[in-house]
């Protein structure tokens, strides 16, 4: 009986348990419970959605807080968003009531009382988004080791968020500043539903600690339902072409409203303008139709008070709803019994699909189920590269990697992240008030991430920050944060390393809809929340706009989104159109296009050559390389070829292809390519001689020569080129 976990668990939890009926523990839980009580180790957690991670990680968490209350806040949660915690905080307080175990919740929505209990009585479990981690570090200084000296344990939730961004760098940051300022050395569990490579993530994991990493990754099979929907867009250049391309589009959103309007459905999309424009439709529909408007929008430039009413209509809401999201709803917040998840358009990586594709299925035995719906504008008039359906092309491609292969884009680490240099060493600075410039450099460079930066780096980093007035040295030669950098520290806007734009406020009389970059004047109109509104009064004073409901089709205000694409997706692209495999999970429209792809691909040989002619001066270039690498091709091209070659133009159209035009030819230019690859040793001879690009949020702030070099390594991959080129004259596999 002693083996079994289940029994050493406290008793609110074995009655939490009781209550749900549970038949057993699942077997992330019993991994958790095995090294959080008998090792001393840091735990990852990678698991499919719905596999009971969160009651992984607290359920021994939690049991040795209720047998050894900790005399601080023993357990810290840390989330990539507001809604994710909001999600857990119901959930564990639910949890905790019984065994006397406060819950606390930290971000810019919680109400400054809630705060200051904890405040006073740190203890407990505190949820918290990195954003506000950073305010309390910087801000309240002195509150930290009351606030963490007893922390037991760190959860971070969905690791992959933070892995390979700017926010993992900081939480990495964070973490070790807590220990430090607070004496305490927590054991760090990770939770992900979208893990690959387990080495990497390790590492970052127990970065800047001396514990190993045990990992708990079950293999439980789920369930699949998918299907691929395409649908053409005809370029209308006539009255008849413009009639063709209405009634594409009426069967585009009439298929979208079919398979959701009666369900409670996600419809996701890759930019906020492509989920307003859905929603609208959708709408306009079930008015011709006289049907139930059932329809929602969530992303991050919506109210958190119309997001909560979504996310609570698809949770508890007894008919049928159904949201179009952006990533706000990819991640973990449990959405309860979604039946349908559509995608418009294709995920950019493997990792998203399967965030995606989680959202439904999450209860029993039911099957997740993915609708692909890939809309492409269709012009047989148009340049080769162009008449091919990349959007078709990539859904196929991040299906077939991952359900076959359950390949999932390794976590690449920064290597130089000067902008989180610049970030941390003023965050520290305005928690410590003034340091010695020694204490300072030390206090930033033995951070995990910047260990490994040139010291001479850093001193000319400073150099710079005193020059621009962000730091100020005293006589006696201490140093101070300078008026130009209480600017930018002294912004609640400094917390967050991501880039976020300056936005107004908008409001139909007092109800808050959400906000938008662009302010349209008084008189126009834009679309939020799925409705259109008229202008009234734009409030620049207050960053207000005042709006009133409108009717009729406008713009809307947001430009459209990216992404990066790893190479192993356009490879497989490649591969895709080389072959001959039927894939049953295609709609009879999707499988025609195909076929006309891989013929067209066949006849006109851009499978067996990557240069091709186009016609007069100009060629094609097709890398088959992902968006890294793609970019590295293209300095190459601009910086190192253009004058030799007598290039007089290279237009990228990442990452699929670029058009090229002067004197050299396809052959002669493709060989170049490959010798001029395989001499570049050092990538930062591919920039030009003023090129400094940035890749964050704060390397407008960094001097030159550091911003090259950072560049360099962090946003070209020549090694990657090569491998890519080596395979240009090799056929696609089968």
């Amino acid at each position: 009986m002693s083996d079994n976990p289940f029994y050493r668990l406290a008793p609110f939890i074995k009655e939490f348990i009781y209550k749900n009926r549970w038949d057993t523990l699942r077997e992330a839980q019993v991994d958790a419970c095995r090294v959080l009580f008998d090792t001393p180790h840091h735990l990852l957690i990678a698991s499919g959605t719905a596999s009971g991670k969160t009651e992984a990680a607290f359920f021994p968490a939690l049991t040795e807080l209720y047998e050894r209350p900790s005399a601080s806040v023993g357990i810290l949660y840390i989330a990539p968003l507001k809604a994710l915690i909001n999600d857990q905080f119901t959930r564990l307080n639910d949890l905790l009531r019984e065994g006397n175990i406060p819950v606390w919740h930290w971000h810019g929505d919680v109400p400054q009382a809630d705060k200051t209990k904890l405040m006073q009585n740190p203890s407990g479990v505190l949820q918290i988004t990195p954003e506000s981690l950073e305010g309390l570090l910087m801000n309240r200084p002195n509150a930290i080791p009351a606030l963490f000296h007893d922390l037991r344990f760190i959860v971070i939730d969905e690791v992959h968020a933070f892995m390979g961004a700017d926010r993992g760098i900081q939480v990495l940051s964070q973490l070790a500043r807590i220990s430090r300022m607070a004496g305490c050395h927590p054991r760090r569990i990770g939770l992900s539903a979208t893990l690959s490579d387990y080495a990497s993530v390790t590492e970052w994991l127990a970065a800047g600690t001396r514990a190993s990493v045990e990992v708990s990754a079950p293999q439980g099979g789920r369930k699949l339902r998918l299907s691929v929907e395409h649908f053409s867009f005809p370029d209308a250049r006539n009255e008849e072409e413009a009639e063709h391309l209405e009634r594409a589009r009426q069967a585009y959103y009439g298929f979208i409203y079919d398979h959701t309007h009666v369900k409670k459905a996600l419809i996701f999309t890759n930019s906020r303008t492509d989920a307003e424009e859905a929603i609208l439709e959708m709408r306009r529909i079930a008015a011709k139709r006289g049907e139930r408007d059932v329809f929602h929008v969530h992303h991050g430039s919506i109210s958190a008070m119309l997001r909560e009413e979504t996310e609570a209509a698809l949770r508890q809401g007894a008919g049928p709803a159904v949201a179009a999201a952006t990533l706000t709803l990819e991640l973990g917040i449990d959405l309860g019994e979604l039946e349908r998840v559509l995608q418009l358009g294709a995920p950019y990586s493997c990792a998203s699909f399967v965030q995606r594709l989680g959202r439904s299925g999450r209860r029993g035995d039911a099957a997740s189920e993915m609708i692909f719906v890939t809309p492409e504008e269709e012009d047989e008039e148009a340049q080769l590269p162009a008449r091919m359906p990349w959007t078709l092309l990539r859904a196929i491609a991040v299906i077939e990697l991952y359900v076959r292969e359950k390949w999932v884009e390794p976590l690449v680490v920064r290597q130089l992240p000067v902008g989180l240099l610049y970030h941390q060493t003023m965050s520290i600075l305005k928690s410590m008030g003034e340091a010695e410039p020694e204490d300072l450099k030390e206090a930033v460079l033995s951070l995990p991430s910047f260990r490994s930066i040139d010291p001479a780096d850093y001193d000319a980093f400073m150099e710079y920050m005193q020059g621009m007035g962000h730091i100020e040295k005293m006589d006696e030669g201490s140093l101070l944060i300078g008026m130009a950098g209480e600017k930018i520290v002294n912004n609640f806007r400094f917390y967050a390393v991501f880039k976020d734009d300056e936005e107004h406020v908008v409001y139909n009389g007092t109800e808050e809809i959400g906000s938008i970059t662009t302010v349209p004047p008084p008189g126009y109109c834009f679309t939020l929340a799925g409705k259109l509104w008229k202008v009234e009064e734009v409030d620049n004073r207050h960053k207000a706009v005042y709006v009133k409901g409108s009717r009729g089709k406008v713009d809307t205000l947001w430009l459209g989104a990216g992404g990066d694409v790893h190479t192993r997706i356009m490879t497989k692209i490649r591969e895709v159109l080389g072959s001959t495999a039927l894939y049953p999970y295609l709609a009879p429209s999707a499988a025609a296009r195909l076929e006309r792809a891989r013929r067209l691909a066949k006849e006109s040989g851009l499978l067996t050559r990557s240069v091709l002619p186009a016609g007069g001066d100009s060629m094609f270039i097709l890398p088959w390389a992902g968006s890294r690498q793609f970019r590295t091709l293209e300095r190459l091209l601009k910086n190192n070829l253009k004058g030799p070659l007598g290039l007089r133009s290279v237009v990228p159209m990442e990452p699929y292809y670029m058009v090229v035009a002067g004197k050299a030819d396809a052959e002669t230019l493709e060989e170049e390519i490959i010798a001029e690859t395989a001499a570049a040793t050092d990538a930062i001879a591919l920039l030009g001689p003023d090129e400094a690009p940035y890749l964050g949020k704060y390397d407008e702030f960094i001097p030159h020569d550091l911003l090259r070099k950072a560049f360099s390594l962090d946003g070209l991959d020549v090694p990657g080129l090569l491998s890519v080129i080596k395979q240009w004259k090799q056929p696609p596999a089968p």
